[in-house]
């Protein structure tokens, strides 16, 4: 009979190898990327293809490493402009991870990447800022024509102008990545995109901000009173001036209409009393009775001579005679 072969020492061998092979084998995702550390230090280069891959097991570690793109959302900070003006900017930017060797050796972990993100782009941020004035952060372009209401127009001062634009919010986004890019790619990580979130006024600037525009409306309404009332005087101007026109055109219609009566009764009174010499005398008489009614009253005071013919009918006047019972 043949000696036969002890299994125990097969299944053991078999069982060893395959949980080396468990061991040694790693599999990478389309997502990311593999650092291979031996004893903590890097083996090799970046392990950037998908798939299944072998290390040394138990002496070598598999480290994965982010290879989408990320985000860095910086926090609000205060800051001036060229103009003095505090403004509070809230700033994001996107990155990822170039080089994944110099990445882990300089940083190792994202949270590290971001703290390192803080500073270098706070920092780049905050002097742009201070490089340009304000409208330069605010407006998108040079090239695009700010809206003016038609109300200030002629508005005196610089009531709604706009200070000139040379370079835009864009342009000085430009600068920041710029400037921070080269600064960041020490430590592996591609800055890929810096933006302006929002940049507000703080709170003491705003109040003065908000002043300033109660300020100039005040002056916008100022000048249209004025225009108002100088509209208002130059109605009232013209409207007394016509009416003095119309009066003054009545009033003379009014005495052309008395004028040609007052002719007319002369004339009728002409051609009544001039028919003969006693309708003559008949009218002398009756008109020095009229103008003696109304010379002579209760307080007056003449003195006429005897031969006056105004006195002429009084001098033959006969007293009146007593009645007799």
């Amino acid at each position: 009979m043949k000696p036969t072969v002890p299994l125990l020492p097969i299944v053991v061998v078999v069982v060893l190898a395959f949980i080396l092979l468990l061991t040694a084998a790693y599999t990478v995702s389309e997502t990311e990327q593999v650092i291979i550390t031996q004893f903590g230090r890097p083996v090799g280069q970046a392990v950037t293809n998908a798939g299944l891959h072998l290390r040394m097991p138990f002496i070598q570690e598999v480290n994965r490493i982010e290879k989408r793109v990320l985000r860095w959302d910086g926090r609000p900070s205060e800051m001036p402009t060229k103009d003095k003006t505090y403004i509070i900017v809230d700033a994001f930017g996107r990155w990822r991870i170039g080089d994944a060797k110099q990445y882990y050796l300089r940083l190792k972990d994202e949270r590290s990447a971001l703290s390192r993100l803080d500073d270098i782009l706070g920092s780049e941020i905050r002097n742009a800022i201070a490089r340009h004035e304000l409208i330069e952060v605010i407006r998108t372009t040079k090239d695009r024509e700010p809206e003016r209401d038609a109300a200030i127009e002629d508005a005196r001062g610089n009531v709604g102008n706009l200070y000139p634009i040379h370079k835009g919010r864009a342009k000085v986004q430009q600068e920041i990545l710029a400037n921070a890019a080269p600064k960041i790619e020490v430590f592996g990580i591609e800055l890929m995109d810096v933006q302006f979130k929002r940049i507000n006024y703080n709170t003491s600037v705003r109040t003065r901000i908000y002043e300033r525009m109660v300020s100039e409306r005040q002056q916008i309404a100022e000048r249209f009173r004025s225009e108002g009332a100088g509209e208002a005087a130059k109605i009232l101007g013209q409207k007394e001036k016509d009416l003095q026109t119309i009066e003054s055109e009545a009033y003379r219609k009014t005495q052309q209409i008395q004028g040609d009566a007052d002719a007319e009764a002369s004339e009728i009174y002409a051609r009544a009393y001039n028919q003969s010499p006693e309708a003559a005398a008949l009218y002398e008489f009756l008109k020095t009775m009229d103008t003696y009614k109304a010379v002579l009253t209760n307080d007056t005071s003449l003195i006429l001579t005897t031969d006056s013919d105004f006195f002429k009918f009084l001098k033959r006047a006969n007293p009146l005679q007593p009645t007799t019972p």
